[in-house]
């Protein structure tokens, strides 16, 4: 009996005849447990970034926090992906806050005030075209890169992509274990320059990659909650 595999789709966009899945076309074969699975049976975490004003601080705190930097990069043993993500500022939920003050507020004054500021802070932000940056850190865990598992185990592994994205439960748990020592390690050292770190729950890493894969319509079609998402079985 051929695997069932799970896509997921908004029913606003999936229609009453939806086409081939997108799934078929990226590398990503499941997001569960905070994890993202690709295809070929590796697995992924995604932790996001503050940023710091590296030009404001002194000559003596840049130099130790390039420093700091790059003995964090010394004491990795595996590759790490630096990602910065640009897009256009999104600020819908504050113009709803601004929008619920406006109608609760008494004062006709402040009433009329609060809505000017609300339209003129709209306008600006689609006149100007104003960015906002995230910054994200993507750490891998392959397999085929465990030195403590025999070289026949390893093998085996990259040779049979497609059968290890749907392995057992117990061996997702003990690749994800593995990956979860990655990330503690990558956590301390980016909170050792002094940056604040949020590892992305399995919502966090549905939404980033909905709004990577769809650049033209997130903004207008928001992505809900995943367990609100419809499920289709192929």
């Amino acid at each position: 009996m051929a695997d069932k595999v799970e896509t997921m789709q908004s029913p606003k966009l999936a229609g009453n005849k939806p086409g081939a899945s997108a799934q078929e076309y990226i590398d990503i074969a499941e997001i569960r447990d905070n994890v993202i699975i690709m295809k070929d049976g590796t697995l992924r975490s995604v932790i996001l970034v503050s940023s710091i004003n590296f030009a404001l601080k002194s000559e003596d705190e840049q130099t130790a926090t390039v420093q700091s930097y790059v003995s964090f990069l010394n004491s990795l043993d595996f590759p790490m992906q630096v990602v910065i993500q640009s897009r256009k500022l999104n600020i819908d939920n504050y113009l709803m806050r601004l929008r619920d003050a406006e109608k609760i507020q008494t004062n006709e004054l402040l009433r009329n005030q609060i809505g000017d500021y609300r339209q003129f802070i709209k306008e600006l932000v689609e006149l100007g075209q104003i960015m906002s940056k995230r910054f994200f850190v993507v750490v891998p865990y392959n397999p085929g890169s465990n030195k403590a598992k025999s070289w026949w185990e390893r093998f085996q592994e990259v040779m049979s992509p497609a059968r290890s994205v749907k392995f057992k439960n117990e061996q997702f748990l003990n690749r994800k274990q593995s990956l979860d020592l990655r990330m503690n390690l990558v956590m301390g050292g980016l909170q050792s320059m002094g940056l604040t770190i949020s590892p992305l729950d399995t919502q966090g890493l549905v939404e980033l990659y909905y709004t990577v894969y769809n650049p033209d319509i997130f903004l207008s079609e928001k992505m809900g909650n995943i367990n609100d998402l419809q499920l289709e079985r192929v």
